[in-house]
């Protein structure tokens, strides 16, 4: 797979590599191709060499055998970044990290599958940052991103779409959604928004209240 950068422009988003189920990489060369910034949490390193995919941060504890000037070596220029923290993931210093480097939005793949634990503290751990980064997260049948109280976007008639309440969310309206919307709360364990669809090509309309609310566009 080839490397990155044919843009170098902060207002693109970065791209983190996490370790979780791998995406297809058609999926991967698409985000790494408009990145200006790859950065590969530790665990998933070895992973990403053998795709053949030029590394700009390497960031993690470290917990295991690590050899930096190897990676030095074989990455150069590369930044090494030990965040030892035990009380946050590795996903979420590699987010503080992108905060710090004003850089203000990043795509994750490789966030989701396997462990499902760690995918649902993935997704749900977005809102934490709803004031700090925008944070997308990829997967070969997913895109999943946080809801502003307004959000607005063209889409075609069928797409797949559901909204996934972390905790309780309040006031929601919709348009243009084959099960409207119309003051509803959803809560998580309760009541979802999952599975719904657009109804027709054109702006989709949500809007809420109170609440964190995650939006899934789905395929099979």
């Amino acid at each position: 797979m080839s490397s990155h950068h044919i843009v170098r422009d902060d207002q693109e988003p970065a791209l983190i590599i996490a370790n979780g189920a791998s995406c297809d990489p058609e999926l991967l060369g698409q985000l790494l191709e408009w990145s200006p910034l790859v950065i590969v949490l530790d665990s998933a390193m070895e992973r990403v060499m053998k795709l053949d995919i030029k590394v700009d941060v390497l960031l993690g504890d470290f917990d295991r055998d690590f050899d930096a000037e190897y990676y030095k070596k074989s990455q150069f220029p590369i930044e090494i970044v030990h965040t030892p923290d035990q009380s946050k993931t590795d996903l979420e210093k590699a987010f503080d990290y992108l905060y710090e480097r004003k850089i203000p939005a990043v795509n994750v793949v490789w966030a989701t599958g396997k462990r499902t634990d760690h995918t649902i503290t993935n997704l749900t751990n977005i809102v934490r940052y709803r004031e700090k980064l925008k944070i997308v997260i990829l997967d070969d049948h997913s895109k999943v991103f946080l809801l502003s109280k307004r959000f607005e976007k063209w889409y075609t008639a069928n797409t797949p779409i559901s909204l996934i309440p972390i905790g309780h969310v309040t006031g929601i309206h919709s348009e243009n959604l084959f099960y409207p919307l119309q003051n509803d709360t959803l809560t998580i364990g309760y009541r979802t928004g999952s599975s719904n669809h657009v109804v027709k090509d054109g702006i989709v309309i949500i809007e809420h209240d109170a609440g964190d609310l995650l939006m899934m566009e789905c395929s099979d």
